[in-house]
């Protein structure tokens, strides 16, 4: 019989990457709807476990039609859970 480890639980700021204006600015258009694309798909993925509970600001942004980078580097991410 073999010991499986347990697996840690993964959140969705383990999937997230945040952008500062300054990097959002450096991507190419398809970049940027890739972005877009995966964050929402990694975001139903997680609702649809049962893990994520409120909406990660990067998600309220994209939803709204608004550019989803963060205010500066080192700044606390904004995908929680």
């Amino acid at each position: 019989k073999r010991n499986i480890p347990l697996q840690e639980q993964v959140s969705f700021k383990d999937v997230c990457v945040d952008f500062t204006q300054e990097e959002w600015y450096l991507l190419d258009p398809a970049q940027k709807i890739l972005y877009r694309d995966v964050i929402l798909e990694n975001y139903s993925h997680f609702v649809s476990v049962g893990y994520c509970i409120t909406k990660p600001e990067v998600v309220f942004k994209i939803e709204q039609g608004e550019e989803p980078w963060i205010l500066e580097a080192g700044f606390p991410s904004h995908c929680h859970q």
